[in-house]
């Protein structure tokens, strides 16, 4: 159920309403959104509406009919702002993430932070824990790749935003990682999103290739019953009858989320596509679509790649790309690049 109290309550107020659910049998969670306080109550059936609606402060209870409660839009109609730092996912700012499939050493990191910074990239991306589908596949360097990527996002002003796999690399990328990612062969991992639920860091949730909106919002569940509510969700294709491009985007995702979930909703078209001259027309429509940001593969000599390289995009490419996306941005009143915007009659190719 959910419970919205009046205008800037008390303190006093909203922690009676919460002695009361918890006396009652039911966990509490709460939102505070620009002086409104909603509760959100899991438990028995039986609610006892009555006792709760008599209580100071009380204006409205709703229930919530969505399976995934602390998601929906039932429960919370407006926007969630995802801060990472001085960077903001699910504001007005599209927010571009940037960078190697896998974390290979000192210079190519480097290199490429240095050119997705100046092209415009709020956040460095690179795996150092990578799943691959054959085992004799590129692993990734594990804690010494985060290290690198942490050293060079830090020397050109990026955030850092990784893949974890598995519960014991929490520890290392909670050292290192601004963002935690979770793979789209992990969106269904409940034994990690419950690990994360537990905490206070950004989750950046990517959909499964078989995975239904209805699930991947379910999933996210799992990350906010636990407390975390700063959940980042990512369309990168879903697997199709077709087999020319590596999955398909479902860019109907994105407008079928912002109706479901006050969730910031991102695409990755990288993944999505798997093939380099396929990703820019794919990132462009995902911004006209509404997505909040995207996630892109970049390396400074893809063809050399050990991972990915066939959907890297080249570090020249990528500088067009974000002032082509910049331009849809602007159509859409919203900002995109350096200190939010980019000028984009210097920098168009």
């Amino acid at each position: 159920m959910k419970i919205s109290m009046a205008p800037r309550p008390t303190e006093e107020q909203i922690q009676e309403v919460r002695r009361k659910l918890l006396s009652a049998g039911y966990s509490v969670h709460r939102m505070d959104r620009e002086g409104e306080t909603l509760l959100c109550a899991l438990g028995p059936a039986d609610f006892p509406e009555e006792a709760i609606r008599r209580l100071p402060g009380v204006t409205e209870i709703t229930k919530i009919t969505k399976s995934f409660k602390l998601a929906s839009r039932q429960f919370c109609a407006s926007d969630t702002h995802v801060a990472v730092g001085d960077v903001v996912v699910g504001g007005r700012e599209v927010i571009l993430m940037a960078g190697p499939c896998a974390v290979e050493g000192e210079d190519q990191v480097n290199r490429i932070a240095e050119g997705v910074a100046q092209a415009g990239a709020k956040v460095m991306r690179g795996g150092a824990f990578k799943p691959r589908s054959s085992p004799y596949s590129f692993q990734g360097l594990g804690v010494e790749g985060l290290k690198i990527l942490r050293k060079a996002a830090d020397t050109f002003g990026l955030k850092v935003v990784s893949e974890v796999m598995d519960i014991s690399h929490l520890e290392p990328a909670c050292r290192y990682v601004d963002i935690l990612q979770v793979g789209a062969r992990n969106v269904q991992n409940f034994t990690l999103l419950n690990a994360l639920s537990l905490l206070d860091k950004p989750v950046l949730l990517k959909r499964g290739p078989a995975t239904t909106i209805e699930e991947l919002l379910n999933s996210a569940e799992y990350i906010m019953a636990g407390g975390n509510y700063k959940v980042i969700l990512c369309e990168r294709g879903i697997r199709t009858f077709n087999t020319y491009t590596r999955n398909t985007l479902d860019l109907s995702a994105v407008p079928v989320l912002k109706e479901l979930t006050h969730l910031p909703v991102i695409i990755d078209p990288s993944h999505a596509v798997g093939i380099r001259k396929m990703v820019a027309p794919m990132a462009r429509a995902s911004i006209a679509a509404g997505a909040d940001g995207l996630i892109l593969e970049v390396h400074h000599d893809p063809d050399s790649a050990l991972c990915d390289g066939q959907q890297s995009l080249t570090l020249d490419q990528f500088r067009v790309l974000t002032v082509e996306c910049a331009r849809i941005a602007l159509v859409l009143g919203r900002t995109l690049g350096p200190e939010g915007g980019l000028d984009t009659k210097k920098a168009g190719p």
